[in-house]
């Protein structure tokens, strides 16, 4: 019932079980592995658009999609109207939708002007909708969040906007910037944009396995639904919720044999595509999530956390993994 196809602009998605971007998370190895599961659409990491406009070379690296399955999402942010066109046209050909971060909370992110700081400014979040959708033959899609705090709730104002300016669907996080991810999202928040509008509405918030993906789906009526934080560790949410969307049931618990394929499957993907010693950093924190809440698990973190090479690193999970 609530399991279906996605229609985002002139891309069809063969689910509404979508992956959030996220900084730090949502890398090339880090989607592919989400896609495997089911996730329908995977999104970069927020890609700064002055970055762009001065032609970054870091930046450059959170775009590239070698043997990625498409549709892919690019995530740009940005307060400057000639900055954020500069970079749709930057990412037109390389992405199949173009989203834009107005939501982001993070300090270094607001004091610049950019990401949920333009939930205080429609008119100057407006022209820069605008100057996307006028720089791109790509859907165009949005993220927020309700409001930057409990006096400044916008996001049903925001949605109508973002409507008229040509967004082809919304992803609302039923937080205000000031909440960060305290407390609980608000499903009634997400409930009034997803009737607010026509176009499709994303709900995003809380969704952490079977029970809450429905619960957004029963309560919001929204047309699919984005999972972030839930998925690191746990790329496998994916494939579980879409089980019990369609059947009502449960998948098993995932063997820890499986679980160390899917470590060790990460692992390889990262290092196609990094130095090893900067993936192998990098994966301290996906490492820590898939083995968190196993048996001397905080242990086995310290020593993760010592070792720079694959060979340690894989030596290290197999006797871990065996011991349990």
């Amino acid at each position: 019932m609530y399991l279906k196809d996605l229609q985002i602009g002139n891309v069809k998605l063969e689910n509404n079980i979508l992956l959030a971007p996220m900084a730090g998370i949502t890398d090339l190895a880090f989607r592919k592995v989400c896609k495997d599961f089911g996730a329908s659409l995977v999104c970069t990491e927020m890609i700064s658009s002055k970055a762009i406009l001065y032609d970054d070379s870091k930046t450059k690296l959170l775009m590239k999609t070698d043997g990625e399955k498409r549709p892919i999402a690019f995530q740009i942010f940005g307060s400057s109207e000639e900055a954020m066109g500069y970079a749709t046209k930057y990412v037109n050909d390389l992405a199949d939708i173009i989203d834009i971060n107005m939501g982001c909370p993070a300090p270094k992110v607001v004091k610049n002007g950019d990401g949920s700081k333009l939930l205080l400014d429609i008119e100057k979040a407006e022209k820069i909708i605008k100057a996307v959708v006028q720089n791109t033959n790509k859907p165009v899609t949005l993220k927020l969040r309700k409001g930057w705090d409990s006096e400044h709730i916008v996001d049903v104002k925001f949605a109508k906007m973002a409507e008229s300016a040509g967004v082809s669907a919304i992803t609302i996080h039923g937080r205000t910037r000031s909440e960060y991810y305290s407390g609980k999202a608000d499903l009634e928040i997400i409930k009034k944009v997803k009737e607010s509008v026509k176009i499709p509405v994303i709900g995003n918030g809380d969704i952490i396995d079977e029970e809450s993906a429905l619960k957004m789906f029963e309560y919001t009526g929204v047309d699919g639904i984005m999972i972030g934080r839930a998925t690191l560790g746990n790329p496998w949410i994916f494939s579980r919720i879409i089980y019990y969307l369609k059947t009502g049931q449960k998948l098993p618990e995932i063997s820890k044999d499986e679980k160390l394929h899917i470590i060790k499957k990460h692992i390889n993907l990262e290092l196609e595509q990094k130095p090893e010693i900067v993936a192998i950093r990098e994966l301290r924190k996906h490492i820590s999530a898939y083995t968190k809440n196993l048996r001397n698990s905080s242990e086995f973190r310290n020593e993760i956390n010592k070792i720079e090479t694959k060979k340690e690193l894989l030596a290290k999970l197999d006797v871990y993994f065996s011991s349990l």
